[in-house]
Order: structure tokens, then sequence, then C-alpha cells
């Protein structure tokens, strides 16, 4: 008899900064977003596949969705993350717990809009961070009050950083898969390619060495990708408005970014398994972030 495979999407959205990333690489277990302490640093929508036994989780992490969406840039990032909110079998909304903000609202508003809460249509509802909420009696109101709010299937509380609960979350993934045959191979654990995710590994560290000082409108380019005897020689263009902006991603002395490229160097070498020479500069075009053609260019989709 030919066993009976399970496989389904399932898609991550919440306001910017709940931790969706750091969630998507603890369920799949390897890092395939990146993160940091800035919001929005997630820009597209990106899958993570987890495959174990006859069940395959096809993970839809999306940008965090927000209200203010002046430039073309956030309204994209907008658009691809309502894109999932009616296509996928199983909807995560990802709230931080004890935290409920005018965006989650808003997030809230768009999933009954575009998917609604009728039977297997219904989401769950992810507390996350719920290490940090103290004293812990506090989470049971919480919890109590966002049960009011709209008729989720479950709410779990869960910690991304320290793994707390996800294996409840995962028995209410896998319980809703439909049955379908695999999509990907048993050993694929995202849809993206190596130079997207070296790309993504230089903007991480340079919004990490960078910290607050810089404001969203930074990107990376891959402008060259060459074999060389014993190493991959990799170019990166980092995209700035302004000239003040390149001045604070390279730093005294050029130190910010040479410490970034080192950060993003080691990095990336872990994930190929191989040398790399990695060269890094700075370019600016001011107006890029609220450029739909030059976006188009740089990789954002519809």
């Amino acid at each position: 008899m030919t066993a009976v495979t399970r496989c389904g999407y399932v898609g991550l959205v919440g306001r910017p900064n709940v931790g969706k990333s750091t969630l998507l690489n603890r369920l799949v277990g390897q890092k395939i977003s990146i993160t940091s302490d800035r919001p929005q640093t997630t820009r597209h929508n990106l899958l993570g596949i987890q495959t174990e036994g006859d069940d395959q989780i096809i993970y839809v992490d999306t940008p965090g969705q927000h209200g203010t969406a002046r430039r073309a840039l956030n309204r994209l990032m907008n658009r691809q993350a309502r894109s999932v909110l009616g296509d996928v079998d199983v909807l995560l909304m990802v709230v931080e717990a004890g935290r409920w903000k005018a965006d989650d609202d808003l997030v809230l508003e768009r999933v009954a809009a575009e998917r609604g809460f009728d039977g297997d249509r219904a989401a769950l509802l992810v507390l996350n961070k719920a290490d940090l909420v103290q004293p812990k009696e506090k989470l049971l109101p919480f919890l109590e009050a966002c049960g009011r709010r709209a008729p989720f299937a479950e709410i779990i509380p869960v910690s991304a950083t320290r793994g707390h609960n996800l294996d409840r979350l995962e028995t209410c993934i896998r319980a809703r898969l439909p049955d379908a045959p695999h999509l990907f191979p048993s050993d694929q654990v995202t849809d993206r390619s190596e130079r997207f995710m070296v790309a993504e590994i230089v903007r991480e560290k340079v919004m990490r060495r960078v910290g607050d000082e810089l404001p969203h409108q930074i990107d990376v380019g891959i402008e060259r990708w060459t074999e060389e005897p014993g190493r991959l020689l990799i170019h990166c263009q980092i995209l700035v408005e302004r000239a003040g902006q390149k001045a604070i991603v390279v730093g005294h002395k050029g130190e910010r970014l040479k410490q970034a490229g080192i950060d993003a160097r080691r990095e990336i070498e872990r994930l190929l398994d191989r040398h790399v020479r990695l060269e890094i500069w700075v370019k600016v075009r001011g107006g890029w972030s609220d450029d739909e053609r030059m976006l188009r260019r740089l990789g954002y989709e519809e």
C-alpha cells in the first residue's frame, strides 16, 4: 500500500518585530530568514521547508504588516504579506505576548476580511516571547482577552528564542495539513537561491552593526559571483539613499563596514561550506526605496 503523505503551506503573519523570522528558523531547525532587533527586517515572502516522515510543512515567512506605508517599498511589503492570507492551508497570526498594539488590530482586520474564521479557515494565534511576560500570572488574562478578539482555532503561547511550547504548535499545525504529495525534495529547506541568502546575510550584519543610526532605506545586491581556484569571489553592493547614510554604514576609517564584512563572510562560509572572498562597497542612489522599477530590479516581487 502507498503511504498517505501530508503537505501544506503555513503562513506566518503579524506586525513588525514580533519574532516571525526567529520562529520560522526555530521551526525549520536552521537559519533561513535573517533577524535583527530592527522592525521590518524581513522584506520578502520566504519559504522554509520542514520534512519529517510523511509530513511536509512549507512555512511562508512574510514582512511585518503596518499601517504607515508612505514609500513604495513599504507598500510592496504590505502587499506581499497580505497575498498569503487566503491562500495558505494554515495561518499563524503572531503577536507579542502581553503587548497587543494598533498594528495587531490592522493584521486581524485583514485576516478577517481576506480569510475569515469559518471552520478550517480559522487562524492559530501564536503568542511569541511568552517567556518575557513577568509576572507569569499576567499571561492568562492576556490570553483570555485575545480569545475575545476573534474565534481563533487555537491560542498558543511560545518562546521562539528558547523553543518553549513549539512541540504543541507543531502538533496543531500537523493536524491541519491536507493529504497531498510532497512538493519539495526531503533535503530542501528553502526556495531561495544561494545568492539571495548571501545578500540577506550581508544586510543582516550591516543592520546589526549600524543599530538604530540608519533608517530602513538600505538594501544589498550581488554584483559579481565568480568561481576561483579554491574559493568563491563575491562582490556585494550596499544601496543607501543619502551620502550621510553611506558615512554611517562605512563608519570611522571604514571600520564598521569592515567588521560587518567579517561577520558576513564567516556566516557565508558556514552556509556554503567553502572559502569565500567577500568584497563590499556602498553606493548612494537617492529615492530607490520609492522607485517601483528599481525595486523590481532588486528582486522585490508583487
